[in-house]
């Protein structure tokens, strides 16, 4: 960090192309490096944003020292590696979701994380969209009154998608849903209930051993007296795409707009009422504020990610903001690596549980394991 501003590489870039243009205008970040195992993709990626730092190989990336933080936007199955190879070698770590895809690649995250000294965050979109904002506010200043129950959806057809997201069991791919119900609150799951629906093609549930169109699960927050539930598909279930969270108080209720481009809706006691939800781009500094409208991909160069995923809600420059901030201000990140790997079991033990048939599966405590 020697120009007094973090080095930032970005891994994989697809999804992670969006992210260029934010870091290169966040008055903190130097956007220094970019990473990508095609080298005709790598060198068209740097010459259209200016990127002089360019890697073939993770590896290497890893051993510049000059490289103090990477964004990792990788294939799922690589995230947990390539997440704690980075944190071994002294990187900070920002890495798209899930965390990981087994209990044990969330304790090799969290024991790399302590050993390092460094910050991990798991780059959870759902937390950081203008309607996150909107009802944390409404939390925070008791406007929602106690909270009783929450919701989260996340439905999507996947079909076109890269082959290693064929058959993926639903729950594997869950943060979406599960986040901003655990965030809310503050909190983390403990145990979950989860029950399968529905059968998809013997083609693709053979890739995961996984049968099931649909799982819903029955999540209890760890130390309060809150529940939630979360419905998740990816294949052959028909619904237009919607990554959603609904939330019960005993004063107000927001639940989210059933058809995209709607408003969502306001419960005062039992009176309804639709509400328009502002964007948020005050909280940010003033050189990346633009990023929360208008991002990288237009109409006729877009990525599947940000395009169904209706643009994230504006999330992406408070994503990287969180991220700066959080090893600027020698602080964890939110979420931190704890949470992250919660957020992430949350949908893994859900799995566990579809596949025993609705059996109470309990989460890891993952931070009372690092105590002990």
């Amino acid at each position: 960090m020697s120009t007094g501003k973090l080095r930032v590489a970005i891994v994989g870039l697809g999804f992670g192309r969006e992210f260029i243009p934010i870091y290169q205008h966040h008055p903190a970040a130097e956007m220094y490096a970019i990473c990508q195992r095609t080298v005709e993709k790598l060198n068209e990626v740097g010459d259209q944003y200016g990127v002089a730092g360019r890697y073939a190989s993770f590896d290497d990336l890893l051993a510049d020292p000059d490289v103090d933080a990477v964004h990792i936007n990788s294939p799922i199955h690589l995230h947990a590696p390539q997440s704690i190879a980075a944190l071994r070698a002294g990187k900070h770590v920002a890495c798209t979701v899930p965390a990981a895809t087994t209990v044990d690649e969330c304790r090799g995250i969290v024991a790399a994380a302590i050993a390092s000294r460094r910050n991990y965050m798991m780059m959870e979109t759902a937390i950081y969209t203008r309607e996150f904002h909107f009802v944390r506010e409404l939390v925070e200043t008791g406007k929602l009154g106690r909270v009783q129950f929450m919701r989260g959806c996340h439905q999507q057809e996947m079909a076109g998608w890269p082959g290693y997201w064929e058959g993926l069991p639903p729950m594997y791919y869950a943060t979406h849903a599960v986040s901003p119900c655990l965030a809310l609150v503050r909190g983390q799951a403990s145990h979950v209930s989860c029950f399968g629906s529905g059968r998809i093609a013997q083609s693709l549930a053979a890739k995961y051993g996984s049968p099931f169109a649909v799982e819903s699960a029955l999540f209890q927050v760890r130390g309060q007296p809150v529940a939630f539930e979360v419905t998740r598909s990816l294949f052959e279930t028909a619904r237009q795409y919607i990554e959603s969270f609904d939330v019960y108080g005993d004063r107000s209720a927001f639940e989210w707009a059933q058809i995209e481009g709607e408003d969502p809706i306001i419960h005062t006691g039992e009176k309804p009422e639709r509400v328009s939800v502002p964007d948020y781009a005050r909280l940010l500094p003033q050189p990346i504020q633009r990023f929360t409208t208008k991002g990288v991909y237009d109409d006729q160069n877009t990525h599947l990610s940000f395009a169904q995923g209706g643009g994230h809600g504006g999330s992406h420059p408070h994503l990287v903001h969180e991220f700066l901030s959080s090893i600027l201000e020698n602080r964890p990140s939110f979420p931190d690596v704890f949470q992250s790997v919660n957020w992430t079991c949350a949908g893994i033990c859900a799995h566990e549980s579809a596949m025993r048939g609705g059996a109470i599966v309990s989460l890891p405590d993952f931070e009372r394991e690092v105590l002990v």
